[in-house]
């Protein structure tokens, strides 16, 4: 018999970082406003978490994150002023950002970690399972990753984390997860974790990319995680504590990501992921298309 869990209902999203990555950009601007094509990049997290059936999202957010909540609120002046232009198209896509989720905030203050940040969910959230979003990672909506990994902790309990094989070189840049595998071809037990190992100490090639389900009982294990990398506390130090004793909180799967991915975490990455999704636009893909074959073969 199928053994059963909770029903996941709320999604967090950490957004409390400086982006200083992004600088000057990000200086008066939150890192997770700055626009993918013509929406945030946070807009397409909460609209990831929405199509999962998370319609109640907490972000945690933190000094100058103020737009952030702005974007996801009404702006009647501006509909007003749409609404008297007859310009019912962009009156929609004002609105759509305000009625995509129930939006509650909380500030995480000192910036500890994605462990700290996750902590301070832990009012919001109670004593359900839930769901991390990280939003340096956009998600194609035709691979619908959260849903799989909600399948599984559903199925198992426990905590489900999203992994993603990379290059050897690569995986300092990630935590990195030992893994066993399973009756099912996308999803591994997993056995242990390390944050962002060099290549000759890390277990497997399997990367942790921001995707996580959570068991509550992660809160305990945070309040009791010491500074680990960085001086941050770390979610992959709390995880480890569970694959490592199932009766804290059930065991820890992964399920293995081959779809497509945006990374926005750095500059370089966040423009590629413009002109990979401008390509695939109907409204914008065609002609921007032509004039990028047009750049390319002049260029070269």
């Amino acid at each position: 018999m199928t053994q059963s869990h909770p029903r996941i209902s709320k999604a967090v999203i950490p957004a409390a970082g400086l982006g200083t990555r992004f600088l000057p950009a990000t200086k008066a601007t939150p890192k997770e406003m700055l626009p993918v094509v013509d929406k945030p990049a946070i807009q397409y997290v909460v609209e990831e978490a929405v199509s999962a059936g998370l319609d109640d999202v907490l972000m945690v957010t933190g000094r100058n994150k103020r737009p952030l909540e702005d974007h996801f609120d009404r702006n009647y002046e501006l509909e007003s002023a749409l609404e008297k232009k007859g310009d019912a198209k962009r009156l929609a896509k004002v609105q759509e950002s305000s009625d995509l989720a129930t939006m509650h905030y909380v500030r995480q203050g000192d910036p500890k970690g994605l462990g700290h940040a996750v902590l301070c969910a832990a009012p919001h959230v109670g004593n359900e399972p839930f769901a991390v979003l990280l939003g340096d990672d956009l998600i194609d909506p035709r691979d619908p990753l959260l849903q799989r990994m909600i399948e599984v902790q559903e199925l198992h309990g426990g905590s489900v984390v999203a992994l993603m094989e990379v290059a050897p070189e690569q995986i300092h840049l990630y935590g990195c997860a030992a893994v066993d595998a399973t009756a099912d071809r996308d999803v591994v037990k997993v056995s242990g974790l390390v944050e962002k190992p060099e290549a000759a100490d890390a277990p497997s090639n399997y990367a942790i990319i921001g995707r996580y389900v959570l068991d509550p009982a992660v809160f305990g294990v945070l309040r009791e995680t010491e500074p680990g990398r960085g001086g941050e506390i770390q979610l992959t130090d709390a995880l480890q504590l569970l694959a490592q004793d199932e009766k804290v909180g059930g065991p820890v799967h992964g399920v293995v990501f081959k779809g497509r991915r945006y990374d926005t975490g750095d500059r370089g990455d966040y423009l590629r992921a413009i002109v990979r999704l401008a390509c695939e636009r109907e409204d914008l893909g065609p002609d921007f298309r032509s004039w990028l074959r047009s750049y390319v073969t002049e260029e070269m």
